[in-house]
């Protein structure tokens, strides 16, 4: 989509998670998609318009270009074609489509020169795997905090974009139990921390994500990194480490894997 114009947007509902933008296909048909970014779980597609195209998958939410393979995914995921919700037709043949089962993704236009005022964007902490995250810096954020370290990791304040499994994987590496008070947590295993939290993101890249029920890339292909998974959705089998059965526990309403043997700090 980067550098071609957006010829025709086919919204086939309504809404999503929430109404599309008044005139939404009308303020993008058009106009030439300059550069496609992100920013933690967002795509950002700044336009020729001097807006941004800001674009959320979800939970099921995925974009596919027509004519891509399938593949097998870690759980069945559904092919059918009634959840393909938007399409864009884009300069030099290309028709991408966006499919959303459960209907949690949404898009959105905001002026590009504002960005930093859009308000899922304006409390967000650093990116990952950017140089203001650091152990010093999880040092400053967790301080005095007596929520679970688990739990202050998926707030988006803290840092931006981190999500269950690789807040799950990352703790592992670590060696930090996922119900350790943030604000208890030595300086030195914070910044094992931050390390391990950098690395999971970037293998993760590598592989091409984690496809566990509906990601899959915009060629049509699977991520791998499910294969590489130490704890996430294995409860009950032998730690990679220990051998001893990996557990599972719910905080925040999201399910958590963990070694209690090995993450002990």
């Amino acid at each position: 989509m980067e550098g071609k114009r957006i010829l025709r947007v086919e919204t086939r509902r309504k809404d999503l998670r929430f109404p599309f933008p008044e005139n939404f296909n009308q303020r993008i048909e058009g106009a030439k998609l300059t550069r496609m970014g992100r920013r933690a779980k967002y795509l950002v597609g700044e336009l020729s318009t001097g807006e941004a195209l800001i674009m959320h998958l979800g939970m099921t939410g995925r974009f596919t270009v027509s004519g891509a393979r399938h593949g097998k995914f870690h759980h069945a995921a559904g092919e059918d074609e009634k959840h393909d919700h938007v399409v864009f037709e884009m300069q030099g043949g290309a028709r991408v489509v966006f499919n959303d089962a459960r209907r949690f993704g949404f898009m959105d236009l905001w002026t590009s020169e504002a960005l930093q005022t859009y308000p899922p964007f304006a409390e967000m902490g650093p990116e990952p795997i950017s140089n203001e995250f650091s152990g010093a810096y999880l040092v400053e954020a967790f301080k005095g905090k007596k929520t679970p370290v688990k739990s202050a990791l998926l707030d988006q304040s803290v840092v931006a974009g981190l999500g269950n499994i690789y807040v799950c994987e990352a703790l592992f590496r670590s060696g930090i139990s996922p119900v350790k008070l943030a604000g208890a947590i030595r300086k030195d295993r914070l910044e094992t921390l931050s390390v391990e939290v950098r690395k999971v993101i970037e293998e993760a890249i590598v592989a091409g994500g984690s496809s566990i029920s509906d990601f899959r890339q915009s060629d049509g292909e699977l991520g791998y990194f499910q294969h590489s998974f130490q704890v996430y959705d294995r409860e009950g089998e032998a730690c990679v480490v220990c051998a001893k059965p990996v557990k599972r526990l719910v905080q925040s309403g999201r399910s958590t894997f963990y070694c209690a043997s090995c993450q002990r700090a």
